[in-house]
């Protein structure tokens, strides 16, 4: 069969500033909260790989920016770093204007149309020191940010989104121990998920002040939040999962409030977060242009088995357990679940559920650790991360043929890039990079693939 692809189809990959630029000190570039993190437990980071240097994007982005026109990639996302561009005093850094205009203009060159995210998890330290999100004063300081950031690249960029992922900073960072500053708190969980949420629409409000005639949208990683089985208990333990870890994002950008039994939940347990109704009024009157949706695997859920023991601090799996489903199929280099119609069942929810609202494929990918084990004659033969895209792709493509007002696929990622606090061990990239070799890039076999995929705009 011929999977087609509507004309002007999105095609290309997404990284993040603090997993690909490295130069995490250079041109007056502030610390943010992995810098800190890693000088402090340089330990708790897989092989003790920091983000010093990560995939050196800061030095090589012009090599990088041909090889992705090299390989007919239409559209890169990355993101800027708010503490290589704003200082502590909050003025400009000049050095990172420029570094982000080259960039920029040498896409633009290549016919690689930038869509650019303004937070990806990177909290500048200065920021973090006052209660990063937590902190009213942070959700003005990142207004001003935004505004700066459409001021200076607006003209060129007109493919922006607010947040990557906006429950990762709220679910590592204030539910587990993943993210900096590593703390269990459910109700300064729940406030850092209304202020990144309120950020978004203030951004939101700043773009459309500036009438530049582009899109402003948000990244959600949406993880289908299947039950169990049909019994009561196990929907509405999924139904309680998918309220916090879903819709708590998806309904305010897009509808413009949180929903209602969401807000009925956060009472019942005492969470409610400090608001005010102005800004509930930015939230309403400043919703998306178009969503961008990062999906990897589902979330399978079932009633909770065991009672909270007394005393246990309260967290979202404190209301439903993760099922592990027998027969799934898994990738056995990372152990998560592959289930590729997820991405038509959430294509199904945005169109039914979410006014159509125009959306794309920002993020998808197989990590694998030891990828060096496939190398053939100096090329990663990497068939499995081919497999996985196709037959994501073949649903991506029943969702359009039914409505869905599907605009692009993105994979994660370009090149291999820092992963966190697992650094390197799980590659993602079409190129790999060779840490010991001077970062050197070398096109895996996916990567002339996915060059045909778009130069047929299908497959």
């Amino acid at each position: 069969m011929n999977y087609k692809f509507p004309k002007d189809f999105w095609w290309g990959s997404a990284s993040s500033a603090t997993q690909m630029e490295g130069a995490y000190n250079i041109d007056g570039k502030e610390q943010n909260i992995w810098d800190y993190w890693y000088e402090i437990e340089p330990e708790k980071f897989h092989n003790n790989i920091g983000p010093y240097n990560t995939s050196n994007f800061y030095y090589k982005y012009k090599d990088d920016i041909k090889l992705m026109k090299d390989f007919s990639h239409n559209s890169f996302r990355f993101s800027i770093s708010w503490s290589r561009l704003i200082n502590e005093d909050q003025s400009v850094n000049d050095d990172a204007v420029k570094f982000y205009n080259d960039v920029i203009n040498t896409m633009i060159e290549h016919n690689v149309e930038p869509f650019i995210n303004l937070f990806h998890f990177d909290m500048p330290m200065y920021l973090q020191n006052i209660g990063g999100w937590e902190n009213r004063e942070v959700v003005t300081c990142y207004q001003n940010f935004a505004k700066k950031c459409f001021e200076l690249f607006g003209d060129r960029v007109k493919k922006w989104f607010t947040h990557n992922e906006p429950i990762v900073p709220v679910e590592c960072g204030y539910l587990g121990h993943y993210h900096y500053p590593c703390v269990v708190d459910f109700k300064r969980a729940v406030q850092v998920g209304y202020h990144i949420m309120l950020s978004s629409s203030l951004a939101i409000m700043e773009y459309k002040k500036l009438n530049q005639g582009g899109e402003i949208g948000i990244i959600i990683n949406l993880t289908p939040s299947y039950p169990r089985s049909n019994s009561d208990e196990d929907l509405k333990a999924s139904n309680i999962a998918d309220l916090i870890l879903n819709r708590s994002f998806l309904d305010t950008s897009i509808l413009g409030e949180f929903p209602g039994e969401l807000i009925e939940f956060v009472k019942e347990q005492n969470l409610m977060p400090e608001f005010t109704v102005e800004d509930l009024d930015a939230i309403k009157n400043n919703t998306v242009d178009l969503l961008g949706v990062n999906y990897y695997q589902p979330r399978r859920v079932k009633t909770k088995e065991s009672k909270i023991e007394e005393g246990e601090p309260l967290t979202p799996e404190s209301f439903f357990d993760f099922y592990d489903m027998p027969g799934k199929k898994i990738n056995p280099h990372r152990g998560w679940e592959i289930y590729e119609k997820g991405i038509y069942d959430l294509a199904i929810n945005i169109r039914d559920n979410y006014k159509n609202i125009p959306f794309f494929i920002s993020e998808n990918g197989m990590g694998v650790e030891g990828e060096e084990k496939f190398k053939i004659d100096g090329k990663i033969e990497d068939d499995y991360r081919i497999e996985f895209i196709s037959e994501h792709l073949k649903w991506a493509h029943k969702a359009l043929e039914e409505g869905c007002n599907l605009k692009g696929y993105h994979l994660w990622t370009f090149m291999d890039n820092w992963s966190w606090l697992n650094a390197y061990k799980n590659r993602y990239g079409f190129i790999e990079v060779d840490l010991n070799n001077n970062f050197k890039r070398t096109p895996k076999k996916s990567a002339y693939w996915f060059k045909e995929v778009i130069e047929n705009n299908g497959f």
